[in-house]
């Protein structure tokens, strides 16, 4: 690894009729890895996996949606890792993968994680520490990732290039989510990247002064 070399690196992978973006992140130090929201197509995973070259230690989980997780249960026993999140407030979600991939004509395993997160708890992969924070909104118990040293966050469906999660769906509150995008990742700075769970990745400080839902001249007008 040479000097220049960053301690993380990234790669999308979308999956689902949803795309959903499931994330490979891995130090590079160790190249060791997790999986970030696996909810479908494990062959396509497993073959980012592979073209990485790493070796993947963990699944980490955003929150209990179905195109986010119900092929956690699955890909963990296939690797033979842990899962870790997401908040317990999700279990709901969780529990119910089976049916919810039924009606999304998605497959989906119910199942509890091995560590559930909760606010200040830290993750690691290979040398890396991630940062956990509560992010409820969009479920009541989804959670990012933040690494400091990088300036990177993976946020699931909290925010999005452009947009912020739906609200809608049992537990949503867009008050509640609106918060947590103020609260909980503005003050990470605005030079922080972050890889949303669906769509192109953006930078705080391009949302604060672009997004139509939660830029700061939006707010500041409500």
């Amino acid at each position: 690894m040479t000097q220049d070399t960053p301690p993380l690196r990234v790669a999308i992978i979308p999956v689902t009729p949803l795309q959903q973006n499931c994330t490979l992140v891995w130090c590079t130090a160790t190249m060791k890895a997790a999986v970030v929201d696996p909810g479908g197509d494990l062959p396509r995973i497993h073959d980012a996996i592979a073209k990485a070259g790493v070796t993947v230690e963990k699944i980490l989980l955003t929150h209990g949606h179905i195109d986010h997780a119900g092929m956690a249960k699955p890909l963990a026993e296939a690797l033979g890792v842990p899962i870790e999140g997401p908040a317990e407030a999700d279990r709901f979600w969780l529990a119910r993968l089976d049916d919810d991939g039924r009606q999304w004509g998605l497959p989906g395993t119910p199942f509890e994680p091995d560590r559930w997160l909760v606010e200040r708890d830290t993750v690691t992969i290979g040398d890396l520490s991630l940062d956990v924070y509560e992010t409820p909104g969009h479920t009541v118990g989804h959670v990012i990732f933040h690494h400091p040293a990088s300036r990177f966050a993976l946020v699931g469906d909290t925010l999005f290039q452009g947009s912020i999660g739906r609200s809608d769906l049992p537990g949503g509150d867009h008050e509640q989510l609106v918060r947590s995008i103020v609260t909980k990742l503005w003050p990470l700075g605005s030079d922080t990247a972050f890889v949303p769970g669906h769509g192109a990745p953006s930078t705080f400080a391009h949302e604060r002064a672009s997004n139509p839902f939660v830029g700061d001249r939006v707010l500041a007008s409500a």
